[in-house]
């Protein structure tokens, strides 16, 4: 059987996508009486999508409001979705949040109330604390994309920046039952960082927050440090009382995904090595896939041809120069610059909410002759990387993964594929 990897690298990509869509993994969760009224609010790329699954499974009164980014939205007649601004913050997200708070507050015991949570959440969830101003946020909020910091470093400050994260969600509700259902996009799966963790309880500190920011230089007005220097900005810690009708569950991980594209990947005769989910600067995790991919093409270890290595989560790029890309571009850019071509190796590289950063792709295939095609284009790898320009560098080879909005998010998604020698 003849294997056309880009194909299968496309494939791959599909089918993660797919295992963690709300329209295969929302409806198994959801109680199996569905007769009551619920009130159904939302956050996240995926928010419009779940609101979907809701209506259509729901046999009761259903009515709520759920903000998704721009154009993620989906068809709903009994929930309105509102659509705003990813990855920084705008007016429309402060609206909405303020709306979605609103709405929530003041109910009773009798209430019950379903949050549709997924990555993307945080800016678009946007509602600044006590004396804070959105552009204080969006500000900090930019510096923070650029510096190179975690995401659970920077969902830490902002949910000590907000008046509607780190549990304040679930505090407005009470006394109401609220049932999140979240689709995971962040490494480890914890509930706290999702989308900054607006119905469950935070274990983080101001002072934590305030100290994050000092550690990646980032300049901020007195107001904001005389918040964060105020026992108000402490969010809901795990044990409040206002916590105990709030539950909490995942429908949807990065794993689940990295399993189904395993699976899809043996079907097609390729071993699967999962590596799992991984942290860091993007071109330095490239370097240490690289190494991996070398090793099995010159010693096939730890696995043998034709095989192809997976991984997931979500990575940092820290903006050196003013190019465009997202950390998928610039991974596979950083390990395009590695391998320099070795035979026999493809790879792909994209968000799974096709959105790389704030580009219009989801990521980028790398072949084993993008490095020499790219040269003849005089486009240099290494000086492509140093200007943070991978979106440059693989529009110009017509490489570039383009799916539109996928309406999920379980982070990034990238794989190597690894032919047998006899087949390159």
């Amino acid at each position: 059987m003849t294997i056309d990897p880009q194909r299968l690298l496309r494939d791959l990509f599909a089918t993660a996508i797919a295992a963690a869509h709300p329209d295969q993994v929302l409806a198994d969760h959801l109680p199996a009486d569905r007769s009551g009224k619920v009130i159904v609010i939302g956050a996240g790329k995926a928010a419009a999508a779940m609101a979907a699954v809701i209506e259509r499974e729901w046999q009761g009164e259903v009515s709520g409001l759920v903000v998704t980014r721009y154009e993620h939205g989906a068809d709903c007649s009994k929930i309105e979705v509102v659509e705003a601004a990813h990855p920084v913050p705008d007016d429309a997200g402060e609206r909405v949040a303020r709306r979605v708070l609103e709405l929530v507050s003041n109910l009773s015991e009798d209430d019950k109330v379903i949050f549709l949570l997924s990555g993307g959440g945080s800016s678009l969830l946007a509602l600044p604390a006590e004396g804070i101003s959105l552009a204080d946020k969006q500000a900090i909020n930019k510096a923070l994309l650029r510096s190179g910091a975690a995401i659970d470093e920077m969902n830490c400050v902002r949910k000590h920046l907000s008046a509607i994260k780190g549990g304040r969600l679930a505090k407005a509700s009470w006394p109401a039952s609220v049932y999140t259902y979240a689709i995971s996009d962040v490494p480890g799966d914890e509930a706290t960082v999702i989308a900054s963790g607006p119905s469950v309880g935070d274990p983080t500190t101001s002072a934590q927050a305030l100290a994050i920011l000092e550690h990646y230089q980032i300049d901020i007005p007195a107001n904001v440090r005389a918040w964060l220097q105020d026992p108000r900005s402490e969010t809901v810690k795990p044990g409040d009382p206002c916590l105990a009708r709030s539950h909490f569950q995942l429908i949807a991980t990065p794993q689940q995904s990295l399993d189904a594209a395993a699976e899809r990947a043996r079907e097609a005769g390729f071993t699967p090595l999962i590596l799992g989910d991984l942290e860091g600067e993007s071109r330095e995790v490239a370097k240490v896939h690289a190494g991996i991919a070398r090793q099995v093409v010159l010693h096939g270890q730890p696995i043998k041809p034709p095989c192809v290595i997976l991984s997931g989560g979500e990575t940092t790029v820290t903006v050196r120069g003013n190019g465009r890309g997202g950390r998928n571009a610039e991974f596979l850019l950083s390990l395009t610059a590695c391998l320099k071509g070795l035979p026999g190796v493809y790879a792909l590289a994209g968000d799974t909410d096709g959105i790389d950063g704030s580009e219009d792709n989801a990521g980028a295939i790398m072949t084993p002759y993008s490095f020499a095609r790219a040269g003849l284009q005089q486009l240099d790898a290494e000086a492509e990387l140093a200007n943070n320009n991978g979106y440059g560098y693989f529009a110009a080879l017509d490489e570039l993964v383009v799916t539109g909005p996928t309406r999920t998010n379980v982070n990034d998604f990238r794989a190597i594929l690894i032919l047998e020698a006899s087949a390159q």
